[in-house]
């Protein structure tokens, strides 16, 4: 009998247990596998923020934790809404009012709006101060003597951030501009000889090319794409090919569309020149050297061109201007001292010079830039407004007959001070002046022979006249409209017009 009780028992308490297990499911009200306490549609178990509503499912950075109601420095903040999202920062202080915390703003810059015609100390109309690094936040080991010089700009085809690439006496800078408040300086490039105050850069395929008139310098060559990632910064990066089959050069042109840079402005020693006897030395007597860049980092010198002698600056560009005859050829419009001479370059083997121009009270033809229908160039000459006590003069040349180029124009601007660096951007011209900085100009009614300066910063307020100092360069070409100046004494600004 007590045998039989002993195998009946086991199966009445596996009954009990399993009524016991039924009436505990019929009292939960809904099995927590399916819940959503959120109620966005998705449930707890696979909800990647259960208890916040996200019904995008959103998690930008793939941790597992949707935006939402992550937080990633356990600061109380959820990243979406914090100032610094990987810095404990539950304060959220921002002494600078830039939106970026305290704990990660990497540069105290307050942005400066032109207000009454004064962007803090710098004079402007139309254009507030959105950037800017002095020539010691542009350097990893400030130096005495620096001077900055030239710029160019970068934009990386991957992640869309904007670069400023800045010359310095001793190196070259690359500047994140992605966020003008917060300029980095990832890092430098070192001159390749020596400390010189001319340098001069332009970007081709997603590289920079750096020349200078530093001795044994030649042609540095620098993979853009390096920018990326960089974990420590700023830190100080080696060339990725270094080309010298010249020594100096003044400046460099380059045209992206047939892969081909022209340094300019050749001075090696051992060399003479035969049009200019102010300078000393140099390939091809100064003029053009061509060299193909098509595959980035092994260039290929395949000739230059002498016949017009020393070039200070130019514009290459495949001409699809009026001129029918030359429609289609590559084509060399050389600001040479002291004329203007276009040169078709189209044949390397056989460059034949075009044209030649002097304008009136030439003193030092500096740099020129077509307007974008390749009708006119624009030219600044360096020395006639010290020379002769005038204002800021542009010379305006018709280029509708390229075989034939006449003087279209004298603009004078506002001011005394001497035009350096210009640039065309649709119907504006984009003028670095030295102490009076960047200029904007009205062009659109140029063929009636009207230029109106529309909006101006700058960049040097110790001074005005007809110096040497202040805006060298300005970069108006990012897609942002956030235009680069680089000053000699004060550094890199990132400006902006106002609308």
């Amino acid at each position: 009998m007590k045998s039989r009780f002993l195998k009946i028992y086991p199966l009445v308490f596996s009954i009990i247990l399993i009524s016991l297990n039924i009436q505990s499911c019929q009292d939960e009200s809904i099995d927590q596998n399916y819940a959503d306490n959120d109620s966005d549609g998705f449930y707890d178990i696979t909800d990647n923020c259960p208890y916040v509503s996200n019904p995008d499912q959103t998690d930008t950075n793939s941790d597992g934790i949707g935006d939402s109601c992550s937080d990633f420095d356990n600061d109380g903040i959820i990243d979406a809404e914090d100032n610094c999202p990987e810095n404990y920062n539950p304060n959220q202080f921002d002494s600078d009012t830039d939106g970026i915390g305290d704990k990660c703003d990497l540069v105290d810059f307050t942005s400066l709006p032109c207000l009454d015609g004064m962007a803090g100390e710098y004079p402007c109309s139309g254009y507030s101060l959105i950037g800017h690094l002095s020539i010691e936040e542009l350097s990893i080991e400030p130096a005495d003597n620096t001077r900055v010089n030239d710029s160019w700009g970068w934009e990386d085809p991957l992640t869309g951030k904007e670069y400023a690439i800045v010359g310095l006496s001793s190196h070259t800078s690359f500047v994140d501009m992605s966020d003008p408040d917060n300029l980095l300086l990832i890092g430098i490039l070192p001159t390749a000889s020596v400390n010189s105050i001319w340098r001069d850069i332009k970007v081709y395929n997603n590289h920079a090319y750096i020349v200078s008139e530093a001795s044994n310098h030649g042609m540095q060559i620098f993979d853009l794409s390096r920018l990326r990632n960089i974990e420590n910064i700023p830190t100080i990066f080696s060339h990725d090919s270094h080309f010298t089959d010249f020594g100096r050069a003044h400046n460099i042109v380059i045209n992206e569309q047939t892969g081909y840079a022209y340094p300019v402005g050749n001075q090696d020693s051992g060399r003479s020149f035969t049009r200019d006897p102010g300078h000393v030395g140099g390939l091809f007597d100064g003029g053009p050297m061509f060299i193909n860049i098509q595959n980035p980092t092994a260039p290929v010198l395949e000739g230059g061109f002498s016949d017009v002698g020393y070039c200070h600056d130019a514009q290459a560009v495949i001409y699809n201007g009026p001129d029918a005859d030359h429609t289609g050829k590559e084509i060399i419009i050389g600001s040479n001292a002291q004329h203007v001479d276009v040169i078709d370059v189209s044949d390397k083997s056989n460059p034949i010079i075009i044209s030649s121009i002097v304008y009136e009270n030439t003193h030092y033809v500096h740099q020129g830039w077509l307007t974008e229908d390749h009708r006119y160039f624009i030219v600044g000459d360096e020395l006639d407004e010290a020379a002769d006590g005038i204002n800021t003069r542009s010379i305006v040349l018709d280029l509708t007959d390229l075989d034939d180029p006449l003087l279209h124009y004298d603009y004078y601007g506002p001011t005394l001070a001497i035009d350096h660096n210009g640039y065309v951007v649709g119907d504006r011209y984009y003028l670095s002046s030295y102490k009076a900085g960047l200029r904007e100009i009205d062009i659109s009614q140029i063929e009636s022979k009207q230029m109106n300066e529309v909006g101006y910063f700058d960049s040097y307020p110790q001074g005005d006249g007809s110096g040497f100092s202040g805006a060298w360069s300005v970069y108006p070409f990012h897609e942002s409209r956030n235009i680069i100046i680089s000053d000699i004494q004060n550094g890199l600004f990132v400006v902006k017009r106002e609308n």
